[in-house]
Parts: structure tokens; sequence; C-alpha cells
């Protein structure tokens, strides 16, 4: 007889969606009394997220970030709307609290975004292999290529590097990168015996001399568990594809719409085929915003309260930083659904479509602004962890993700509420893990058992110096 067991679901992944602001993607929400965003100065608001985070079994805390302010609503470089609602700004350095949620966890991982057109590859090279140290192999890079326009004038450009450009130049870098983490210095150069530290002749210079870089090596930093930090990319461009399916371990996919997703994965796996890499060794996750509650009714109320902190502009702001599209010049009484700018008309085609009760809504600015309010440009699920459960499910299932960043309005409460009403009922439904199944990330996210290095067929792993 054929064994009569219906196959294991598939595990999902699921991160914490965060940035070091009072603000994310809910402006204004600073002010509600359960939330402790203001507090992101404090490192122990960082350290009581990491341990709430590690008892829920979350994969990883996933830091977004940017370099500059959302200088395009209300004129380009305006920097004034956002300010009241803490829409993304003031906003401090993601690198500095992970030691300290490390020190108090042991095995949730941290994915921090850096700039590839910004930062020096050495010394964030550097800088990653020393917290892969100190994390013990539980970190992870999202790798992006920078969008704002104030931020390459903070750095003392006159405008930004064009876009296509910018990801060449990122290709390079993780190359760069690469030879620093995996080839300059061989897997068995650190021997600590009587005598010496390190083997001589087991260190080497990688000399990396390319168009935009330049680098001698070797890096000063001994080799981590990981070597190569495990690595995110969220390109959804032409040109963010191609690097993304070349270097990305996990891919950070945009949509509110899941059979819109489910192209963006198909094609991604396509590509990743061509990349000579296996489909299946890159996941994908998309963002989602939950509020989860005892009840539907419990958790439709608090959205509504949610809302009421909400501040609008501060909406809009991030709009206008994401698309770079100003709704000031638009009349307040427009209906969007039928005007220009096109980014407007397909969220709001999204909306009409997957929002109950919003086919018939005149979309208006200020509609618009109180739809970005909680959560931006992601999905929403509200609701009793039954209704949450069914929403991610079906998510899943349509697109073919494997797994999420769940954002907030409030932090850490609603991660708390999550864990206390969401998480429990996705383990009996078998889609969530009841443990970490190892102490890296990359063992964590890929889950092949296959270690915590590079996988040979990515393209990093051809500068593995080996031990002979």
């Amino acid at each position: 007889m054929g064994d009569s067991k219906a196959p294991k679901p598939k595990q999902w992944i699921l991160n914490a969606f965060t940035m070091s602001t009072p603000g994310h993607l809910a402006s204004g929400l600073w002010r509600h009394p359960r939330n402790r965003t203001t507090q992101y100065t404090d490192i122990e608001y960082w350290t009581d997220l990491a341990k709430i985070l590690e008892k829920g079994k979350f994969h990883g805390l996933f830091i977004a970030d940017v370099l500059g302010h959302y200088g395009v609503y209300k004129g380009a470089g305006s920097i004034d709307p956002g300010l009241p609602g803490a829409a993304q700004f003031p906003i401090s350095d993601p690198f500095l609290p992970i030691a300290a949620m490390a020190a108090v966890t042991k095995k949730l991982s941290f994915g921090v975004t850096a700039s590839t057109t910004y930062e020096n590859p050495f010394l964030l090279a550097r800088r990653f292999a020393t917290l892969d140290h100190l994390t013990k192999g539980r970190i992870a890079w999202n790798a992006v290529t920078s969008h704002l326009e104030s931020a390459a004038k903070n750095v003392g450009l006159e405008t930004q590097i064009p876009h296509d450009e910018r990801y060449q130049m990122a290709d390079e870098y993780l190359t760069a990168t690469y030879k620093l983490w995996e080839g300059s210095w061989r897997d068995d150069a650190v021997v600590k015996d009587d005598t010496q530290y390190t083997m001589p002749g087991r260190v080497r210079y990688i000399n990396h001399e390319g168009k935009y870089f330049r680098t001698a090596g070797p890096l000063t930093t001994e080799p981590s568990l990981q070597r190569t930090p495990f690595i995110f990319q969220a390109g959804s461009s032409s040109a963010g594809k191609a690097f993304a399916t070349k270097h990305a371990e996990c891919l950070f996919l945009a949509g509110m719409d899941p059979q819109a997703v489910r192209r963006s994965v198909e094609d991604i796996r396509r590509l990743t085929a061509e990349q000579g890499r296996d489909p299946n060794s890159v996941k994908t996750i998309a963002g989602v915003s939950i509020i989860v509650d005892e009840t539907d009714e419990k958790a439709q109320a608090k959205y509504e309260e949610y809302l009421s902190y909400a501040d609008l502009e501060g909406s809009l702001t991030l709009f206008g930083g994401w698309t770079g599209t100003d709704l000031s010049l638009i009349n307040d009484d427009d209906d969007l659904k039928f005007t220009r700018p096109g980014a407007i008309q397909s969220l709001v085609s999204t909306w009409s479509a997957t929002v109950p009760g919003t086919d018939n809504v005149k979309w208006t600015k200020a509609r618009v602004a109180r739809e970005l309010a909680i959560g931006g440009a992601h999905a929403r699920a509200i609701g009793s962890a039954t209704t949450v459960a069914d929403f991610l499910e079906h998510w899943v299932e349509e697109s073919g993700i494997d797994g999420f960043n769940l954002s907030y309005a409030v932090n850490p409460g609603d991660f708390e509420d999550i864990v206390k009403w969401l998480l429990p009922e996705l383990r009996r439904r078998g889609v969530f893990w009841d443990d970490y199944e190892a102490s890296t990330t990359r063992e964590n996210y890929l889950g092949d058992g296959k270690g915590p290095r590079l996988r040979d067929d990515h393209p990093g792993s051809k500068f593995k110096w080996a031990a002979e």
C-alpha cells in the first residue's frame, strides 16, 4: 500500500520588518501609547524586541534603511512635510544595535541594509565579518543600490548615479567583497597552536582592480562562520532582477496582488536558472502588514484606532520618496482611479480589487494616504488568527512565495500580538516551525542541511580558498 499521509506543507520564512526610526511604515503612530518606537535611540528598545522575536521563533529581524530624507512631496528637496509624522526621518545607523541584540539571543538572525553605491567595499566587508563573528553566523546583508536624490547629495555627489549603472557598480562591488570574505584567508589559515595564531602563506592579497572599485586586501578580519553574510535583495527592475538572481539568496518582492507577485516569482526562478543556479536555492518573501487579535471585531477596532493616530502628510511623503510622484500637484478631490500618474492607478486598481468595500470608493488623495497610512504599499491582513492565517495561506498558494516580512503599526506591540495569536495558529496548520533548525542565518533560511557557507552554485563560491 502507498503512503496515505498528506504531503507536509511548505514551511514559511517569517521576518519582522523594521527600521531605526520612530516612523517606519506608519507615520504618526509614534504617538500611540502602546508604541515604543520613540525609544529607537535606546539600546533596550532593540534588545527587548530581539527577545520577543526569538521567543516567537521568527527567522530574523530585517532592518531597512535610507541615507536621506524623502524630498519629493510638496516640491523637490522639501524636508518639512514628513517631520511631524516622523516619516522615516529621523533615522539612525542600523548596524550598531545588532551586537547588543545578538548578546541576548541565540538563533535570531539580523538582516541589515547597506548601500553598494555609497559604502566602501573593504570597510563594509570588515564590518559584516565582524558582525558575523559577534552573532556567531547570524548576519545577513540586504544589498541595495539606494534610490534617494537626497542620499546622493549627502555623500557629496551632485546628483544620483544613473539607475542601471548603480547595478553595474553593485555587481562589481559584490565580486570584490566575495574575494575579501572567501578568498583572502585560506580555510585553515588560523591555527592557534603553541607557536602561531595564523599560518604564514595562508593569507594573501586579492588585488581587485575594477572599473569602480580597487582594494588590495587581505581582509583584516579572520574568517567567520558564514564568511559571506546571507544576501537579501529587493531589485524589481530589469537591471535589479538580473543582479538579484545572480547574487541574492532571498528576494524581498514588492506587490499587493498575489497574482502579480506570482509573475515576479516565476520570472525570478527562470532568471536564476539562466544564471546557472538552482531556482529553489533563492527564497522569495513579500511584505505584509498584520493586525491580529482575539476576534475579527477586536482587530478591526484596533486598526481603526491606529488610523486615528495616522499622519497623512507623512504617508504622502513616503509615497513621494518611493515613486518620485508628488501628489501635492493633484487636486484634493480628483478621483485618482482615472487620472495619472500610473503608479497611483496600479495601486488603486489593486486596492479596489482586494480591499473589501472599496470597489466603488472615490480614490481621492486623502483616501490614498489613508490606505498607505498603516503598513505602506504592502498587503494588509486584519482579523483573528484564523482570518489572518487564511489570508496568508491564500497569498502563499496564489503567489508561490516562501514567506513574509511582517511590518507593524506599533512596535513591539504588534509583534507581541503576532506571537500570542497568530503563530500558534500557523504552527497548528504546519506552515511555521516549532523551533530553529540551526544556529546560522544561511542554514535557517535555506533549510537544506548544507552548512553555513555559500552554496556551490553561488557566484561567490568560486572565490573560496579551501584548506589543502
